[in-house]
């Protein structure tokens, strides 16, 4: 995502066994002018604390007013089009096709390739299929 200029954000849960990655493009819509002026005056940069459901409120009046509907609003600055998602997520499983994200059971197997002569043609293979994890989703 930096070699493409992909602004994101990353929270790690559960010691690490979990991570979710949120692109998002708040900078670069603010930066053009596409901000609502109503969701600049809160002075909030959304990011990945509000993106996965902890809205932060700087003014009284932002509190009073907080809504479902506020909160649909803020997330909506942040949130890629479908099209943009889509090139995106295409960025990331290039990523993971080229062996530039490592799953926990490679992870695992570098500590074992020093051990292992096969192991280590099979990392440098390429070709081979890649899997993401079970349970990584990819969600729009």
């Amino acid at each position: 995502l930096q070699d493409n200029n992909i602004p994101y954000n990353v929270l790690i849960a559960d010691c690490g066994k979990r991570v979710f990655l949120f692109p998002q493009c708040y900078a670069e819509k603010q930066a053009l002018g596409e901000v609502d002026q109503e969701i600049l005056d809160t002075q909030v940069n959304p990011a990945v604390w509000e993106i996965s459901g902890h809205i932060v409120l700087k003014r009284k009046q932002d509190f009073d007013r907080a809504s479902e509907d506020y909160a649909w609003k803020l997330l909506a600055e942040v949130s890629l089009s479908e099209e943009r998602f889509e090139e995106v997520k295409a960025y990331i499983l290039e990523a993971v096709a080229r062996g530039e994200v490592q799953t926990e059971q490679e992870e695992e197997a570098t500590v074992v390739e020093d051990e292992d002569p096969l192991h280590h043609s099979l990392k440098n293979n390429h070709d081979a299929p890649v899997h993401l994890k079970e349970g990584c989703l990819v969600l729009p």
